[in-house]
């Protein structure tokens, strides 16, 4: 009999238990996921995740432009959109392009890849021309053009032109798109030289024989023509004579 009562108390129990178990605040706080660690956003983790930008990382690196990049993600509500070349890319450049800028406009180069705000690359086909970069000169901010058509981006300089062929990334605040060429700014790089025009044709030398067959008759020619009228009047003199002679 004395244990009746501790039964109940143990079927109580265990009813309140799995009452509790049930109950929907309980449930939500079971089936939420664990929180995931992560660290900062930064540029040069996400090339090195997907590889071949080994070049780009080592510039980034030198100039310290991936800590400004950084800063701008913790600090700007706009975002950017960075055109990440390969190391092919570069390696397809003369020798010499990279290593001749100095320190500063190795900086310009860098800075003329990224556009100061978030752009989808939808976005890209609808912006108005030219976007202007991060790179600045006495003139304003340098610009980048993009045409395309469908799901296909490009992008131009005025120097060169390429393909956006790939999104590393694209969720905001960071848009990181793989191109094949490295972009190069008129404003460091110059424009591309026009075609060479036709240059105009010497004078003909046909024309010069022509001119020399029509100049003036030699002075020999004249000199003949001379004789014969000293001739001419040599003889006209000595008739007159002759008939003065004859009269008187």
């Amino acid at each position: 009999m004395a244990s009746t009562p501790l039964s109940l108390i143990l079927i109580t129990l265990n009813i309140q238990l799995l009452l509790l178990l049930l109950s929907p605040q309980t449930q939500a706080q079971t089936s939420a996921p664990a929180p995931s660690p992560s660290g900062p956003l930064t540029l040069t983790a996400i090339l090195e995740k997907n590889g071949q930008y080994s070049t780009l990382i080592r510039l980034l690196q030198e100039t310290q432009t991936d800590i400004q990049i950084a800063n701008q993600l913790n600090n700007s509500a706009q975002g950017l959109s960075v055109f990440a070349p390969t190391d092919n890319a570069f390696n397809n450049l003369p020798s010499g392009t990279i290593n001749g800028l100095t320190n500063q406009n190795k900086v310009l180069l860098l800075q003329y890849h990224i556009i100061p705000k978030y752009y989808s690359l939808t976005d890209l086909l609808t912006v108005s021309n030219p976007v202007p970069t991060q790179a600045s000169g006495q003139n304003g901010n340098w610009g980048l053009n993009f045409t395309g058509q469908g799901n296909q981006v490009n992008v131009s300089t005025g120097i060169d032109a390429t393909q956006i062929n790939n999104a590393l990334r694209q969720q905001p605040p960071l848009a990181v798109y793989q191109v094949d060429k490295v972009l190069l700014p008129e404003e460091l790089f110059g424009a591309k030289s026009p075609a060479s025009a036709p240059q105009a044709k010497a004078p003909s030398s046909s024309l010069n024989n022509s001119t020399n067959t029509s100049a003036p008759a030699s002075p020999s020619s004249g000199t003949s023509a001379g004789g014969r009228n000293v001739v001419g009047l040599g003889l006209t003199l000595g008739l007159g004579l002759a008939c003065m002679g004859a009269f008187s």
